[in-house]
């Protein structure tokens, strides 16, 4: 089971959630940025199920034949957010103030592999302010990385999910919603020539059913 790396609280309950109805099963989880996984997957990497962070990376899983079509589906919703280290006064009220001191060290996931830096990167292009802020860009591997970076203060500020900036709200605090080009939706279907195919699509339907879909509203996720 791969996962985007925005997934893993979510994930790890559901999988013990599902293993629990199903003991037949063992989940076994490997989470990272939605894009290396698919290189994972394409190279031959173990894997009967994958869960992208957005349909983009999944389009391009369908389009190499990597992934059962007909059982794809989108599963959660989330949201871009800009946040700032927890301790300190400062927090932009405006992306635009970003391209200024104080912040001069943002952390953005890489956008040719990393969703939530595909996000950020479109978002800033609509408003003019990419280029800019690019220059002050320290490029993540994955959507945690900089949720770490924020936390730890390495950075001055950071583009994360709502619910990577909720899991460390003692040490981060989200300074606004950034408005998308694209609404942030998560596909899930089963690899194609899954070894475990009956259990990919169990595993499918059970992120669909309702307690499933009760744990990730848990952690903040919305309906897709």
């Amino acid at each position: 089971m791969s996962a985007a790396a925005s997934l893993t609280n979510a994930f790890q309950e559901i999988a013990s959630a599902f293993e629990t109805q199903h003991p037949e099963h063992k989940v076994v989880l490997n989470f990272g940025a939605s894009g290396a996984l698919l290189q994972q997957i394409a190279k031959g990497a173990p894997a009967d199920v994958f869960a992208s962070a957005d349909q983009e990376t999944m389009d391009r899983a369908q389009q190499q034949s990597l992934i059962e079509t007909d059982a794809r589906r989108d599963f959660a919703a989330n949201s871009l957010v800009l946040i700032v280290p927890a301790e300190g006064n400062k927090a932009p009220a405006t992306l635009d103030e970003l391209t200024r001191a104080p912040y001069e060290r943002i952390a953005i996931g890489q956008p040719a592999s990393v969703p939530v830096g595909r996000y950020t990167k479109a978002a800033l292009e609509k408003q003019g302010l990419w280029p800019a802020i690019e220059a002050r860009m320290i490029g993540a591997q994955n959507v945690r990385q900089v949720l770490d970076y924020v936390a730890r203060a390495e950075v001055d500020a950071g583009f994360v999910y709502a619910t990577d900036a909720a899991l460390m709200a003692d040490k981060v605090k989200v300074a606004m919603t950034v408005p998308v080009t694209t609404s942030v939706r998560y596909p899930i279907a089963p690899i194609a020539g899954s070894a475990n195919a009956a259990a990919a699509k169990d595993f499918v339907a059970f992120v669909l059913s309702g307690p499933a879909q009760a744990v990730l509203a848990k952690y903040g996720f919305g309906k897709p």
